[in-house]
């Protein structure tokens, strides 16, 4: 349903909402993925839909544990088909965001990593100084690579591009972009990503 995309793709979350939005968009600015996670979950439950009409819902994502630093996000499609999972790998995340993407199978077949943790690191840190903190998206854009597992050429790149009361990742293709199975994991790996990472900078 998602296969093939028009790369680059732009996820726009929503930082001012009381409930984190995220919009994805491809090349043509066509809307094809919304997500709006619920608050104050202990569980983690995300819903996918097609667009913010969120008339029809095409995955669901839920936690293996309660708020755990290491849980396994498996994502399902409406029919209960397993598309695939992410995982957190919680001590090396500390330092560098580091996360394992499994196909339908349960195996291993990308990772994907923060580039640069000092980005991230100093972004957080401008970030939270009045008036200074708005720009540091102009300068400061933390930057993740999808790798294939075994790997050390990444397939795809996200950015990430602070606007007004709003963050923006985007997703480039660098040349031998996951497959037509292996996109919806993928894909929705990186929202998971986007999800936990937004208070880390």
């Amino acid at each position: 349903m998602l296969y093939p995309l028009q790369y680059p793709l732009t996820l726009t979350f929503k930082i001012a909402a009381l409930a984190p939005q995220i919009y994805v968009r491809d090349a043509a600015g066509r809307e094809i993925l919304y997500v709006k996670q619920k608050l104050l979950k202990l569980k983690e439950k995300v819903r996918v839909f097609s667009d913010s009409s969120q008339t029809q819902q095409l995955y669901e994502i839920n936690a293996d544990r309660i708020l755990d630093w290491s849980a396994r996000y498996t994502f399902t499609d409406v029919p209960g088909r397993v598309v695939g999972s992410v995982r957190r790998l919680g001590a090396k995340s500390l330092w560098k965001a580091t996360y394992e993407i499994a196909g339908e199978a349960g195996n291993e077949i990308f990772r994907l990593e923060e580039e640069n943790p000092w980005v991230k690191v100093l972004d957080g840190i401008i970030g939270e100084i009045p008036i200074v903190g708005a720009f540091t998206g102009y300068f400061l854009n933390p930057r993740y690579d999808v790798k294939r597992t075994g790997t050390d050429q990444p397939v795809l790149r996200i950015s990430k591009h602070r606007a007004f009361l709003e963050s923006k990742f985007e997703i480039e293709d660098l040349g031998g972009a996951p497959g037509e199975r292996e996109t919806e994991a993928v894909l929705l790996a990186v929202l998971m990503m986007v999800l936990l990472e937004r208070s880390r900078g």
